[in-house]
C-alpha cells in the first residue's frame, strides 16, 4: 500500500545543505500497524510528512496504492489526504471556534458528503466523547482534544492513518487511552497505521518497527 523508493529529503541550513533523510526504500503492507522510532532529529516526522504529501522529497518516488504522489499537484495531494489518509498530530490543530462535533464534521463537509452529522456523532461516540460533542476545544482537556482530533482523522474512513507523536502532550492515563483507541481502530477497521512515537508502550503494539537514526533506517523488522 505504501512504498518508498530511494526517497531522501535535503534542506538548506544557512548556506549549507542539510540532509534530514538519507535515501530510504521500504514497503508498508495494507493493514499493517507500523511504529517509527528513534531519537529526536532522526527523521521520523520528516518520513511521516513525506508519506502524507505534506513535504516533497528531494529525490525518490513515493507510491500510495500504486499512485506516485510525487507527481501530484497540490490539488491532487489535497484529494489524496481528504480521501485516503487521516493525520493525527502531537498538537491537536482543532479549529477553536468550532465545537468538537463541528471539528469532526469539517472533513466530510469539504468532501461534499450530504449529511455528515450522524457520522460525526458516531465517531465521537466511538472515541468516548458523545457527551462532549457541543463543547469547544478550550473547554476540553488535552486528552479529549486528541480524541476529537483522532475522530476527525477518521471522518472520511481513510484506509491509512498517520499519527505523529499522538501521546506526546498527554499524561500517562490519556496516553494509554489513545493507545487503546488506536489498537481498536486497527483491529476493527483494518486501517493501515503508521505511528511516530518515543513511547515504548505504543511502539510495542505495532506489527512492524522501523528505527531511524541520523536520517537513516537502522532497523526494519517485526516488532
Amino acid at each position: 500500500m505504501i512504498e518508498l523508493r530511494e526517497v531522501s529529503r535535503t534542506v538548506w541550513s544557512g548556506s549549507a545543505p542539510l540532509t534530514i533523510l538519507h535515501p530510504v526504500s521500504l514497503r508498508i503492507a495494507k493493514g499493517q500497524f507500523v511504529a517509527v522510532v528513534g531519537p529526536s532529529g532522526s527523521g521520523k516526522s520528516t518520513l511521516l510528512g513525506l508519506i502524507a504529501g505534506l513535504d516533497a522529497p528531494t529525490a525518490g518516488t513515493i507510491l500510495i496504492d500504486g499512485v506516485d504522489i510525487t507527481r501530484l499537484d497540490e490539488d491532487g495531494l489535497a484529494r489524496l489526504r481528504g480521501g485516503q489518509i487521516g493525520i493525527v498530530f502531537q498538537f491537536f490543530h482543532l479549529i477553536p471556534s468550532l465545537t468538537a462535533h463541528e471539528n469532526v464534521a469539517v472533513p466530510m463537509e469539504i468532501a461534499g458528503l450530504a449529511d455528515p452529522q450522524p457520522r460525526a456523532a458516531r465517531l465521537l461516540e466511538e472515541v468516548g466523547l458523545a457527551g462532549r460533542a457541543h463543547h469547544y476545544p478550550a473547554q476540553l482537556s488535552g486528552g479529549e482534544q486528541q480524541r476529537v482530533a483522532l475522530a476527525r482523522a477518521l471522518a472520511n474512513d481513510p484506509p491509512i492513518l498517520l499519527a505523529d507523536e499522538p501521546t506526546g502532550n498527554l499524561d500517562g492515563a490519556n496516553g494509554r487511552h489513545i493507545l487503546e483507541l488506536l489498537r481498536g481502530i486497527h483491529r476493527t477497521h483494518g486501517t493501515t497505521i503508521v505511528l511516530v512515537t518515543h513511547d515504548a508502550d505504543l511502539a510495542a503494539v505495532a506489527d512492524v518497527r522501523i528505527a531511524l537514526r541520523d536520517g537513516r533506517v537502522e532497523a526494519h523488522a517485526p516488532a
